[in-house]
């Protein structure tokens, strides 16, 4: 195995989250699945801890920048700071067979103006909750070609393990797409290839798909699909430079609580990085991830950049 290149962890999310939307609605979605990179296939498990910042303060409306309060709706959306704390764990039974499973930690501060008959109200949500949980497994088969390449498949499950309900000290409940858990459990489909490029670093390819199986209190998350293209290149025998493409798309969300004309988007995302061998068996890492094109449903909040940092550890 090469420790020079970046350890990542199957999160089949993270990020996620999973729970993982967009970077700009509650998690990033970088690429940190190792397995899809090709860099781990031995027996063994490996813990991932990582943290991400995505501070939402620009209101976008289709692909245009707005200000608060440009386009007339009935909440005027302000800001939403997300920070996210994510265990994973992953386990290689073999070189082909896998699983992985991780939580988040979501610590959200959100503010809107609520428009009430000409009057304009301040409303405000802080709350530290875990999401919701995720339990993958996958396949990987080793291609017989002139370079080391893989083809790979997962399938997993979303559980409801977060809470939805969450109110602010004036007893308001947030919005559904606000809270740290969606109610509902979700399945999880991906596929990756991989191939190692003439002493040159990796390239990998990974799409996923994500779709709630019922609905939670006339709530239904809308679908989610999430490309990822990355180059990974060992500048020295412990340092490791990254960059990807990381494309999603979002159908609107579903049901009498949810926010059909105010949710889901088209997403493009420029993500470089940096993980570095501290020992053998200890890496840390970084991802910068800034917008190339986002375009939302309705007026939604979006992020100029975000931000992840984790370490990982295989025993």
């Amino acid at each position: 195995m090469r420790y020079a290149a970046p350890l990542v962890v199957a999160l089949a999310a993270t990020a996620p989250s999973a729970a993982l939307a967009a970077c700009g609605s509650a998690f990033c979605t970088v690429n940190t699945d190792w397995v899809s990179q090709g860099e781990w296939t031995e027996p063994g498990g490996r813990l991932d801890l990582r943290y991400e910042f995505i501070d939402q303060t620009q209101p976008r409306n289709g692909a245009e920048a707005v200000g608060v309060g440009q386009v007339p709706q009935h909440h005027d959306e302000v800001q939403t700071i997300n920070r996210n704390y994510i265990a994973m764990f992953d386990y290689n039974f073999n070189s082909q067979w896998g699983m992985s499973a991780s939580v988040p930690f979501v610590s959200r501060d959100h503010e809107h103006i609520h428009n009430h008959q000409g009057e304009q109200i301040p409303e405000a949500w802080h709350f530290d909750e875990l999401g919701d949980a995720r339990i993958t497994g996958r396949y990987q088969l080793q291609l017989h070609t002139e370079a080391p390449s893989a083809l790979g498949f997962s399938l997993g499950i979303k559980l409801p393990t977060g809470r939805h309900d969450v109110v602010n000290d004036e007893g308001e409940e947030a919005e559904r797409m606000l809270q740290p858990g969606s109610g509902t459990t979700d399945a999880l489909a991906g596929i990756f290839y991989n191939r190692a490029v003439a002493n040159l670093g990796w390239i990998f390819v990974q799409g996923r798909f994500e779709a709630a199986l019922d609905s939670k209190d006339q709530y239904r998350p809308g679908n989610r699909y999430y490309l990822d293209l990355g180059y990974r290149y060992p500048l020295t025998s412990k340092l490791s430079l990254q960059a990807q493409l990381n494309a999603v798309v979002k159908s609107h969300d579903y049901g009498d609580n949810a926010e059909p004309d105010e949710s889901g988007g088209k997403y493009l995302f420029f993500t470089p990085g940096v993980s570095y061998a501290l020992t053998k068996s200890l890496q840390v890492y970084g991802f910068l991830q800034f917008p190339l094109y986002q375009y939302v449903t309705g007026v939604q909040l979006t992020s100029h950049w975000a931000a992840l940092a984790g370490a990982s550890w295989r025993f």
